[in-house]
């Protein structure tokens, strides 16, 4: 497997995002809690990551709610049927924890499916952060729960337009 990485300034801070055989595998938050350590990224270079970088932008201008960027995930079985169900959240919903377990026809794994959103590594595109706890409350996220909380804000339409400033709490968390 040939890796290489980059990395890109976004309202998040700055986003590493690595390609697995010209693949975009791992798009990591600033404090993502599970991010391998960078001697696996392989060489700094930005060919590979043409589309997810445009997609990118065009998320945080608030021109693109659904990413088709190619994906090459590792993971188990469970996990990639996992991410995969994440990616059919429409953007500006959530779904519960359970909820998503019920989907995949495995209504008692809500803990499981929450174990295999955390290590979810391409976060933003494949987007985790739009699963939270059953009463609705904003539970763990591999960037943060602060970046957890800015990222529905916005695709909730209830903040400042990411490009204007910061997703930092300065800016926004008017979740009402």
């Amino acid at each position: 497997m040939h890796r290489v990485h980059t990395q890109t300034d976004s309202p998040c801070g700055t986003l590493t995002l690595v390609a697995t055989d010209g693949l975009l595998s791992g798009l990591y938050l600033p404090r993502h809690r599970h991010r391998p350590p960078e001697e696996t990224f392989g060489a700094r270079d930005e060919r590979p990551f043409g589309a997810a970088l445009d997609q990118l932008g065009a998320y945080f201008a608030g021109e693109l709610t659904t990413f088709d960027v190619p994906l090459h995930q590792e993971g188990t079985s469970f996990q990639r049927t996992v991410w995969d169900a994440l990616v059919a959240i429409p953007y500006g919903e959530t779904r519960s924890y359970g909820q998503l377990a019920a989907a995949l026809g495995k209504p008692g794994a809500s803990r499981a499916v929450g174990l295999a959103n955390g290590r979810n590594p391409v976060s933003i595109i494949v987007p985790c952060h739009r699963v939270v706890g059953a009463n609705g409350s904003l539970t763990g996220y591999a960037g943060g729960v602060e970046t957890k909380k800015a990222l529905l804000a916005f695709e909730r339409g209830r903040t400042r337009t990411p490009g204007s400033g910061s997703l930092g709490e300065d800016t926004l968390f008017a979740l009402s």
